[in-house]
């Protein structure tokens, strides 16, 4: 009697593509997502909805995710990664260390987390993604929706219709106009073919020059991978200084790091040419003249976005070069994105576009584009405050958020600045040195940016101050920030809340600061304060500057006040060897009555030049 109730019953679940799946002994009904369903995804295609088609122009960093994630909430799609590269998701950032030595399997740049190599076999038994290497994109017919390739190999052309494409071809690298770029053994490290090259020089060690044109991260990391195969370097830079996104101070002290390696450093200026002989080189020529003998040279002047495939069809690029894109990492074709080295971005501080080359946020845009793809536009990325930071031999250099000098490109004035120099940890679990530099906003005493230099724990400082400027906090907020201590990891007071602390003096009125950039054009330009040391003798006769400082030990100070300044208006600048003593000092002075007592920010640790020991 129940038979006619239930077929009645199936045949209007069935018309409307619920589907009855018996489970454990129960009756449970799904609905029908055809080749689209993924259980529990709450992503899928009605029955008789085409399958999605999804094609992937680049398969580095920001490629492979997209296509993972989008096979991730739809298992039926129909996705293809085009990759020009014979490799495919290649640890880029890896590259100055293998050529280095630090690892010797050049398949770990190419491994997943468990050590499987990400071939294209891997791709398609793992992921079911198929993934065409040596292949190139030549054009995209977006009224057709379909993508001109060609098979390197064979070179068979072909059109392949998309019902979303991924925009992932990265950067290429900058080089230089000049005589000689075609001479056999200038290279640049962007890709897993220059790696190779430069592991085989390393290997046989047969080249004993070699000039890196560059300062920049690429720069610094191939210096210490060809110092480290018994290579002479020079770095040669256009700018002043080593490292742009650090500010001139926090940038010398890691040029005095690259020189105590041996490696030589020619800043302010450029290079005019190659050098040849027998179509080899034989070695470079600067802007001012001179020659520089070396078999090597490897250009690092940064990157420029792959956006002419972009632009060819008709798709809006910005005055960075690279392609435009919304929070959905969205073309101005909406069925087209693009994601990584290939486009602009926003900065979220400033609110400017830039280009930010950086793998982890390839990554980051990669698995939004790929979600959206699928599911709509449900996922947003708000940009970068750009974060970096590279090993330089055993020193660290890191930056997030704005700089001094790009605080100041931007437009923002009303900002303040201090340098703190202490260890990571206690001297009794050997703590290495840290010297930090911040950037607060005065109004709203936001945190804007900070910089980080030395031998000690240089990526959890930067990671902590990215954390602070994307949530928007204050130095108040950080001052008692309830971060992790145990003598092992940090310091009671850990370096980054001792650098808020001394932020929160400043704005505060409790401390004026003086930087070693400004004291030495005191110095340079005669205007010499009294410039007090208020150390300990021992070490005074171990390490002093020599800068016609007077010592008078901090426990002494109060009694050898008839030393200073009859006049207490009179400039007077207080250090020590991180001017902690130093600022105690100066609130001596001050008590005292004296109006016009600086600490020297960072003390002898952070001071950049020359010193007499």
């Amino acid at each position: 009697m129940f038979r006619p109730f239930f077929e009645n019953l199936l045949g209007i679940l069935w018309h409307n593509d619920i589907i009855p799946v018996l489970e454990n002994n129960t009756i449970v009904f799904v609905l029908d997502v055809g080749a689209g369903f993924v259980a529990g995804s709450g992503h899928g295609m009605r029955k008789g909805q085409k399958m999605t088609r999804i094609v992937v122009i680049g398969g580095s960093a920001a490629g492979p995710k997209a296509a993972a994630r989008a096979r991730r909430l739809d298992e039926k799609a129909e996705i293809t990664i085009i990759q020009k590269s014979p490799d495919l998701s290649m640890a880029s950032c890896g590259y100055p260390y293998y050529v280095g030595g630090f690892f010797d399997d050049r398949n770990q740049l190419l491994c997943s987390p468990t050590g499987v190599v990400r071939d294209s076999k891997f791709f398609l038994a793992a992921k079911g993604i198929t993934a065409r290497t040596s292949t190139e994109a030549i054009s995209i017919d977006r009224a057709n929706k379909l993508v001109k390739v060609k098979d390197l190999t064979s070179q068979h052309i072909e059109d392949l219709p998309y019902d979303k494409l991924i925009l992932a071809n990265g950067a290429r690298p900058r080089m230089p106009q000049v005589p000689g770029l075609g001479l056999d053994g200038i290279t640049t490290l962007q890709s897993m073919q220059d790696a190779d090259y430069l592991r085989k020089i390393a290997d046989e060690k047969k080249i004993k020059k070699a000039v890196v044109i560059g300062g920049g991260l690429i720069g610094i990391e191939t210096c210490e991978a060809l110092h480290l195969a018994g290579i002479e370097i020079t770095i040669v830079e256009m700018l002043p200084q080593l490292l742009s996104f650090l500010d001139p101070e926090m940038a010398k002290l890691v040029e005095n790091h690259v020189r105590s390696k041996n490696a030589n450093v020619i800043g302010n200026n450029g290079l005019a040419e190659f050098l040849g002989k027998d179509g080899k080189l034989v070695g470079v020529k600067l802007q001012n003249g001179a020659e520089i003998d070396c078999q090597l040279a490897v250009v690092a002047i940064g990157v420029i976005p792959n956006s002419d495939l972009a632009a060819s069809a008709g798709l809006e690029t910005g005055k960075t070069g690279g392609v435009i894109v919304n929070n959905y990492m969205q073309t101005s074709d909406p069925d087209i994105y693009a994601i990584g080295d290939c486009i602009e971005t926003v900065n979220r501080i400033t609110g400017q576009k830039v280009h930010a080359p950086y793998g982890d946020l390839a990554n980051l845009q990669g698995r939004i584009a790929g979600e959206n793809a699928i599911v709509g536009n449900v996922k947003e990325y708000p940009g970068t405050i750009q974060t970096g930071i590279c090993k330089v031999f055993d020193y660290s250099a890191g930056s997030t958020g704005l700089s001094e000098r790009n605080a100041r490109r931007a437009g923002i004035e009303d900002f303040e600045t201090v340098i703190n120099a202490s260890p990571d940890k206690p001297g009794f679990m050997k703590g290495l040195l840290l010297v930090s530099k911040l950037v607060v906003d005065r109004k709203t005493r936001k945190i804007l940016g900070a910089q980080c230099v030395g031998p000690g724990d240089v990526s959890k400082q930067i990671a902590e101050w990215a954390v602070a400027i994307m949530g928007g906090l204050t130095v108040e907020d950080y001052c008692n920030a309830d971060l992790p201590y145990a003598p092992p990891f940090s310091l009671a007071i850990d370096h980054s809340i001792a650098t808020a602390h001394l932020m929160q003096n400043k704005l505060d009125g409790l401390m004026a600061g003086i930087s070693a950039e400004e004291l030495k054009h005191l110095i340079d330009t005669g205007s010499i304060p009294t410039i007090l040391d208020v150390r300990a003798s021992d070490e005074y006769e171990v390490m002093r500057l020599g800068i016609g400082e007077k010592l008078i030990p901090l426990g002494a100070l109060r009694k050898r006040l008839n030393e200073m300044p009859a006049d207490k208006n009179a400039p007077i600048i207080c250090y020590c060897k991180i001017s902690l003593r130093g600022y105690e000092a100066a609130r001596v002075l001050v008590g005292n009555g004296y109006t016009n007592v600086r600490v020297l920010e960072g003390g002898i640790m952070a001071w950049p030049y020359p010193r007499e020991k």
